[in-house]
Protein backbone atom coordinates (compact mmCIF):
# COMPACT_ATOMS: atom_id res chain seq x y z
CA UNK A 1 0.00 0.00 0.00
CA UNK A 2 1.45 3.31 -1.15
CA UNK A 3 1.77 6.19 1.50
CA UNK A 4 1.96 9.73 0.85
CA UNK A 5 4.83 11.68 0.23
CA UNK A 6 6.57 12.40 3.61
CA UNK A 7 5.72 15.58 5.38
CA UNK A 8 8.27 16.91 5.99
CA UNK A 9 9.06 17.19 1.56
CA UNK A 10 5.67 18.77 1.06
CA UNK A 11 5.14 20.46 4.67
CA UNK A 12 2.32 18.09 5.42
CA UNK A 13 0.89 16.72 8.39
CA UNK A 14 1.77 13.09 9.35
CA UNK A 15 1.44 11.20 6.46
CA UNK A 16 -1.69 8.57 6.40
CA UNK A 17 -2.09 5.11 4.37
CA UNK A 18 -4.27 7.31 2.25
CA UNK A 19 -1.53 9.71 1.53
CA UNK A 20 -1.63 12.45 4.47
CA UNK A 21 -3.59 15.64 4.37
CA UNK A 22 -2.22 19.01 3.15
CA UNK A 23 -1.35 20.80 -0.19
CA UNK A 24 -1.51 17.94 -2.79
CA UNK A 25 -4.44 15.75 -1.29
CA UNK A 26 -6.11 18.05 -0.19
CA UNK A 27 -10.27 17.25 1.62
CA UNK A 28 -13.05 17.39 -0.41
CA UNK A 29 -16.41 16.27 -0.16
CA UNK A 30 -17.06 13.97 -3.83
CA UNK A 31 -19.72 16.42 -5.04
CA UNK A 32 -16.79 18.78 -5.86
CA UNK A 33 -14.79 15.89 -6.98
CA UNK A 34 -17.87 14.73 -9.83
CA UNK A 35 -18.06 18.43 -10.45
CA UNK A 36 -14.69 17.83 -12.57
CA UNK A 37 -15.22 14.75 -13.95
CA UNK A 38 -16.24 15.00 -17.54
CA UNK A 39 -13.38 17.86 -18.07
CA UNK A 40 -10.73 15.07 -16.86
CA UNK A 41 -12.28 12.98 -19.46
CA UNK A 42 -12.09 15.56 -22.00
CA UNK A 43 -8.67 16.50 -20.88
CA UNK A 44 -7.23 12.45 -20.95
CA UNK A 45 -8.85 11.88 -24.25
CA UNK A 46 -6.83 14.96 -25.74
CA UNK A 47 -3.20 13.94 -23.79
CA UNK A 48 -0.25 13.22 -26.17
CA UNK A 49 -0.12 9.89 -26.58
CA UNK A 50 -3.95 8.64 -26.00
CA UNK A 51 -5.58 9.09 -29.36
CA UNK A 52 -4.37 6.68 -31.64
CA UNK A 53 -5.76 3.74 -28.77
CA UNK A 54 -9.24 5.86 -29.20
CA UNK A 55 -11.53 7.54 -26.82
CA UNK A 56 -12.04 7.35 -22.69
CA UNK A 57 -15.34 5.38 -22.40
CA UNK A 58 -17.48 8.24 -20.36
CA UNK A 59 -18.44 6.71 -17.57
CA UNK A 60 -20.27 7.91 -14.21
CA UNK A 61 -18.33 9.90 -11.54
CA UNK A 62 -17.14 7.96 -8.55
CA UNK A 63 -19.50 7.87 -5.80
CA UNK A 64 -19.61 6.37 -2.43
CA UNK A 65 -21.74 3.60 -1.14
CA UNK A 66 -22.55 2.02 1.65
CA UNK A 67 -19.27 0.93 3.91
CA UNK A 68 -20.31 -1.81 6.02
CA UNK A 69 -18.77 -2.46 9.43
CA UNK A 70 -15.31 -3.93 9.68
CA UNK A 71 -15.05 -7.70 9.73
CA UNK A 72 -13.68 -9.63 12.56
CA UNK A 73 -10.78 -11.58 12.54
CA UNK A 74 -10.39 -14.68 14.91
CA UNK A 75 -8.23 -14.02 18.38
CA UNK A 76 -5.66 -16.62 17.77
CA UNK A 77 -4.19 -14.52 14.97
CA UNK A 78 -1.63 -12.72 15.59
CA UNK A 79 -2.32 -8.43 15.31
CA UNK A 80 0.37 -5.60 14.04
CA UNK A 81 0.81 -3.31 16.86
CA UNK A 82 -0.90 -0.48 15.57
CA UNK A 83 -4.58 -2.95 15.75
CA UNK A 84 -6.48 -1.16 18.36
CA UNK A 85 -5.42 2.48 18.22
CA UNK A 86 -6.66 5.28 15.96
CA UNK A 87 -2.93 6.50 15.35
CA UNK A 88 -1.52 6.42 11.91
CA UNK A 89 2.20 5.32 12.72
CA UNK A 90 5.32 6.89 11.81
CA UNK A 91 7.10 5.39 9.23
CA UNK A 92 9.94 3.96 10.71
CA UNK A 93 13.62 4.97 10.19
CA UNK A 94 14.81 1.52 9.90
CA UNK A 95 15.91 -0.01 6.87
CA UNK A 96 14.38 -3.21 7.03
CA UNK A 97 17.27 -6.08 6.20
CA UNK A 98 16.66 -9.44 6.71
CA UNK A 99 18.72 -12.70 7.24
CA UNK A 100 18.17 -15.93 5.59
CA UNK A 101 15.34 -16.87 8.48
CA UNK A 102 13.48 -13.39 7.82
CA UNK A 103 13.88 -13.78 3.95
CA UNK A 104 11.70 -16.66 4.35
CA UNK A 105 9.36 -15.05 6.25
CA UNK A 106 9.10 -12.46 3.76
CA UNK A 107 8.81 -15.11 0.99
CA UNK A 108 5.96 -17.02 2.54
CA UNK A 109 4.05 -13.72 3.14
CA UNK A 110 4.33 -12.13 -0.05
CA UNK A 111 3.75 -15.89 -1.41
CA UNK A 112 0.31 -15.25 -0.02
CA UNK A 113 -0.67 -12.03 -0.74
CA UNK A 114 0.07 -12.54 -4.20
CA UNK A 115 -2.02 -15.71 -4.51
CA UNK A 116 -4.84 -13.45 -2.53
CA UNK A 117 -4.85 -10.81 -5.22
CA UNK A 118 -4.64 -13.77 -7.81
CA UNK A 119 -8.06 -14.92 -6.80
CA UNK A 120 -9.20 -11.25 -5.54
CA UNK A 121 -9.13 -10.92 -9.90
CA UNK A 122 -10.89 -13.24 -10.05
CA UNK A 123 -14.11 -11.83 -8.41
CA UNK A 124 -14.05 -8.57 -10.52
CA UNK A 125 -17.04 -8.57 -13.24
CA UNK A 126 -19.93 -6.34 -13.62
CA UNK A 127 -22.42 -5.79 -10.79
CA UNK A 128 -20.03 -7.21 -7.92
CA UNK A 129 -19.45 -4.81 -5.12
CA UNK A 130 -16.26 -4.30 -3.77
CA UNK A 131 -17.82 -5.06 -0.53
CA UNK A 132 -18.04 -8.59 -1.62
CA UNK A 133 -13.79 -8.85 -2.65
CA UNK A 134 -13.41 -7.65 0.51
CA UNK A 135 -15.47 -10.30 2.21
CA UNK A 136 -13.51 -13.26 0.12
CA UNK A 137 -10.07 -11.41 0.63
CA UNK A 138 -10.54 -10.90 4.09
CA UNK A 139 -11.85 -14.93 4.42
CA UNK A 140 -8.89 -16.31 2.14
CA UNK A 141 -6.32 -14.33 4.68
CA UNK A 142 -7.47 -15.71 7.63
CA UNK A 143 -8.29 -19.10 6.70
CA UNK A 144 -4.38 -19.01 6.25
CA UNK A 145 -3.64 -17.70 9.40
CA UNK A 146 -2.90 -14.39 8.64
CA UNK A 147 -4.03 -10.78 9.25
CA UNK A 148 -5.19 -8.27 6.67
CA UNK A 149 -2.96 -5.62 7.44
CA UNK A 150 -4.86 -2.47 6.25
CA UNK A 151 -7.51 -3.74 8.77
CA UNK A 152 -7.31 -1.06 11.81
CA UNK A 153 -4.37 0.79 10.16
CA UNK A 154 -4.92 4.42 11.62
CA UNK A 155 -8.86 3.29 11.66
CA UNK A 156 -9.33 2.27 8.10
CA UNK A 157 -12.24 -0.30 8.40
CA UNK A 158 -11.21 -2.64 5.61
CA UNK A 159 -9.12 -5.45 4.72
CA UNK A 160 -8.42 -4.53 1.25
CA UNK A 161 -8.14 -1.28 -0.48
CA UNK A 162 -10.26 -1.14 -4.09
CA UNK A 163 -9.68 1.73 -6.63
CA UNK A 164 -12.00 2.32 -9.10
CA UNK A 165 -11.60 4.59 -11.88
CA UNK A 166 -10.39 7.71 -10.85
CA UNK A 167 -9.58 6.57 -7.88
CA UNK A 168 -5.51 6.66 -7.35
CA UNK A 169 -5.73 4.69 -4.46
CA UNK A 170 -6.66 3.48 -0.97
CA UNK A 171 -10.50 3.12 -2.19
CA UNK A 172 -12.81 2.26 0.56
CA UNK A 173 -15.07 -1.44 -0.58
CA UNK A 174 -18.26 -0.47 0.12
CA UNK A 175 -21.79 -1.28 -1.31
CA UNK A 176 -21.27 0.13 -5.04
CA UNK A 177 -21.20 -2.20 -7.92
CA UNK A 178 -18.48 -2.37 -10.54
CA UNK A 179 -19.84 -1.08 -13.83
CA UNK A 180 -18.53 -2.98 -17.06
CA UNK A 181 -15.54 -1.22 -18.51
CA UNK A 182 -14.56 0.07 -15.26
CA UNK A 183 -10.66 -0.28 -13.72
CA UNK A 184 -9.76 -0.93 -10.57
CA UNK A 185 -7.11 -1.50 -8.27
CA UNK A 186 -6.89 -4.25 -5.97
CA UNK A 187 -4.36 -3.73 -2.86
CA UNK A 188 -3.58 -6.56 -0.59
CA UNK A 189 -1.33 -6.89 2.39
CA UNK A 190 -0.70 -9.63 4.28
CA UNK A 191 0.44 -10.08 8.24
CA UNK A 192 2.01 -13.75 8.48
CA UNK A 193 4.29 -14.80 11.08
CA UNK A 194 5.44 -11.09 12.07
CA UNK A 195 6.19 -9.97 8.55
CA UNK A 196 3.91 -7.52 6.13
CA UNK A 197 3.51 -8.95 2.46
CA UNK A 198 2.03 -6.42 0.08
CA UNK A 199 0.98 -6.11 -3.44
CA UNK A 200 -1.50 -4.60 -5.93
CA UNK A 201 -2.80 -4.66 -9.50
CA UNK A 202 -5.21 -3.34 -11.92
CA UNK A 203 -7.57 -5.53 -13.27
CA UNK A 204 -10.11 -4.96 -16.23
CA UNK A 205 -13.64 -5.25 -15.27
CA UNK A 206 -15.79 -6.42 -18.51
CA UNK A 207 -15.41 -4.76 -21.77
CA UNK A 208 -12.90 -2.38 -21.54
CA UNK A 209 -12.24 0.77 -23.98
CA UNK A 210 -9.01 0.77 -25.39
CA UNK A 211 -7.18 3.50 -24.28
CA UNK A 212 -8.50 2.93 -20.50
CA UNK A 213 -6.24 -0.93 -21.63
CA UNK A 214 -3.47 0.74 -22.61
CA UNK A 215 -3.28 2.91 -19.46
CA UNK A 216 -3.06 -0.22 -17.74
CA UNK A 217 -1.15 -1.88 -19.71
CA UNK A 218 1.28 1.18 -19.82
CA UNK A 219 1.72 1.22 -15.79
CA UNK A 220 2.23 -2.59 -14.93
CA UNK A 221 5.46 -1.92 -17.63
CA UNK A 222 6.34 0.75 -15.59
CA UNK A 223 6.88 -1.08 -12.17
CA UNK A 224 8.66 -3.75 -14.34
CA UNK A 225 11.08 -1.01 -15.35
CA UNK A 226 11.13 0.44 -12.64
CA UNK A 227 12.27 -3.40 -10.91
CA UNK A 228 14.43 -4.53 -13.48
CA UNK A 229 17.06 -0.99 -12.28
CA UNK A 230 17.46 -2.83 -9.37
CA UNK A 231 20.61 -4.48 -6.85
CA UNK A 232 22.85 -3.77 -4.46
CA UNK A 233 24.49 -0.82 -5.09
CA UNK A 234 22.10 1.24 -7.35
CA UNK A 235 20.38 4.26 -6.99
CA UNK A 236 17.10 4.61 -5.54
CA UNK A 237 16.90 7.53 -8.10
CA UNK A 238 16.64 5.53 -10.66
CA UNK A 239 13.88 3.81 -10.24
CA UNK A 240 12.03 7.36 -10.85
CA UNK A 241 13.38 8.31 -14.00
CA UNK A 242 13.33 4.95 -15.63
CA UNK A 243 9.22 5.35 -14.73
CA UNK A 244 9.02 8.36 -15.71
CA UNK A 245 11.19 7.91 -18.95
CA UNK A 246 8.52 5.26 -19.99
CA UNK A 247 5.21 6.55 -18.98
CA UNK A 248 5.69 10.39 -20.46
CA UNK A 249 6.74 8.16 -23.51
CA UNK A 250 3.24 6.85 -23.78
CA UNK A 251 1.88 9.98 -22.78
CA UNK A 252 0.99 9.78 -19.24
CA UNK A 253 1.57 10.97 -15.74
CA UNK A 254 3.42 10.05 -12.65
CA UNK A 255 1.25 10.61 -9.32
CA UNK A 256 3.97 11.77 -7.07
CA UNK A 257 2.50 12.39 -3.84
CA UNK A 258 2.06 8.53 -3.12
CA UNK A 259 5.39 6.62 -2.78
CA UNK A 260 6.69 3.36 -2.12
CA UNK A 261 8.37 2.34 0.93
CA UNK A 262 10.64 -0.35 2.80
CA UNK A 263 8.48 -3.40 4.23
CA UNK A 264 8.92 -6.49 6.26
CA UNK A 265 8.06 -6.34 10.08
CA UNK A 266 7.21 -2.81 9.78
CA UNK A 267 4.51 -2.49 7.72
CA UNK A 268 5.53 1.29 6.74
CA UNK A 269 9.34 2.20 6.58
CA UNK A 270 12.41 3.86 5.07
CA UNK A 271 13.55 3.69 2.57
CA UNK A 272 11.21 6.54 0.77
CA UNK A 273 11.16 5.06 -2.79
CA UNK A 274 9.45 8.38 -5.30
CA UNK A 275 8.28 7.07 -8.94
CA UNK A 276 8.92 10.29 -10.13
CA UNK A 277 12.24 12.00 -11.56
CA UNK A 278 14.16 12.73 -8.08
CA UNK A 279 17.78 13.61 -6.64
CA UNK A 280 17.14 12.19 -3.68
CA UNK A 281 20.73 10.18 -2.15
CA UNK A 282 20.79 6.44 -1.21
CA UNK A 283 21.63 2.89 -2.38
CA UNK A 284 20.22 -0.54 -2.36
CA UNK A 285 21.64 -2.80 -0.03
CA UNK A 286 21.45 -6.40 -0.68
CA UNK A 287 19.02 -8.68 1.56
CA UNK A 288 16.70 -4.88 2.02
CA UNK A 289 12.79 -5.36 1.11
CA UNK A 290 10.59 -2.37 -0.76
CA UNK A 291 8.07 -1.90 -2.61
CA UNK A 292 7.84 -0.31 -5.59
CA UNK A 293 3.93 1.23 -6.95
CA UNK A 294 3.52 3.46 -9.23
CA UNK A 295 0.17 5.26 -10.01
CA UNK A 296 0.02 6.58 -13.50
CA UNK A 297 -2.69 9.14 -15.08
CA UNK A 298 -4.07 9.54 -18.28
CA UNK A 299 -4.43 13.56 -16.87
CA UNK A 300 -3.78 15.24 -13.93
CA UNK A 301 -1.20 13.93 -11.14
CA UNK A 302 -2.80 15.69 -8.47
CA UNK A 303 -5.26 14.37 -6.03
CA UNK A 304 -7.99 15.19 -3.96
CA UNK A 305 -8.82 13.43 -0.81
CA UNK A 306 -12.43 12.60 0.06
CA UNK A 307 -13.92 13.42 3.71
CA UNK A 308 -13.64 9.80 4.60
CA UNK A 309 -9.87 10.53 4.95
CA UNK A 310 -8.98 8.06 2.53
CA UNK A 311 -10.12 7.81 -0.67
CA UNK A 312 -7.54 9.59 -2.78
CA UNK A 313 -9.32 10.61 -6.69
CA UNK A 314 -7.49 12.63 -9.74
CA UNK A 315 -8.24 16.32 -9.60
CA UNK A 316 -9.79 16.07 -12.72
CA UNK A 317 -11.47 12.75 -12.78
CA UNK A 318 -9.20 11.40 -15.07
CA UNK A 319 -8.60 7.75 -15.05
CA UNK A 320 -5.59 6.02 -12.80
CA UNK A 321 -3.98 2.65 -12.95
CA UNK A 322 -1.31 0.91 -10.51
CA UNK A 323 0.72 -1.57 -10.25
CA UNK A 324 2.72 -2.95 -6.85
CA UNK A 325 5.45 -5.75 -5.60
CA UNK A 326 7.64 -6.23 -2.76
CA UNK A 327 11.16 -6.98 -4.03
CA UNK A 328 14.10 -8.12 -2.25
CA UNK A 329 17.59 -6.51 -3.25
CA UNK A 330 20.03 -9.68 -4.00
CA UNK A 331 23.67 -8.76 -5.15
CA UNK A 332 23.01 -9.26 -8.99
CA UNK A 333 19.08 -7.61 -8.95
CA UNK A 334 15.78 -8.38 -7.61
CA UNK A 335 13.77 -10.93 -5.88
CA UNK A 336 10.22 -9.89 -7.28
CA UNK A 337 8.42 -11.78 -3.77
CA UNK A 338 4.76 -10.83 -4.74
CA UNK A 339 5.08 -12.63 -7.90
CA UNK A 340 2.57 -15.15 -8.54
Amino acid sequence: MAIGVPSMELHRSSPLLSGGRGNTCLQKKPFFVQAKRLVGMEKASTRPGTQESGQTKKRAPLVRGTVSPPLPVPGNIPRPPYVGTEYVPEIAKEIQMHDKEGIVHMRAACELAARVLDYAGTLVKPSVTTDEIDKAVHKMIIDAGAYPSPLGYGGFPKSVCTSVNECMCHGIPDSRELQDGDIINIDVTVYLNGYHGDTSKTFLCGEVDEASKRLVKVTEECLLRGISTCKHGTSFKKIGRRISEHAERNGFGVVECFVGHGVGRVFHSEPIIYHQRNNRPGQMIEGQTFTIEPIISMGSIECDMWDDGWTAVTTDGSLAAQFEHTILITRTGAEILTKC
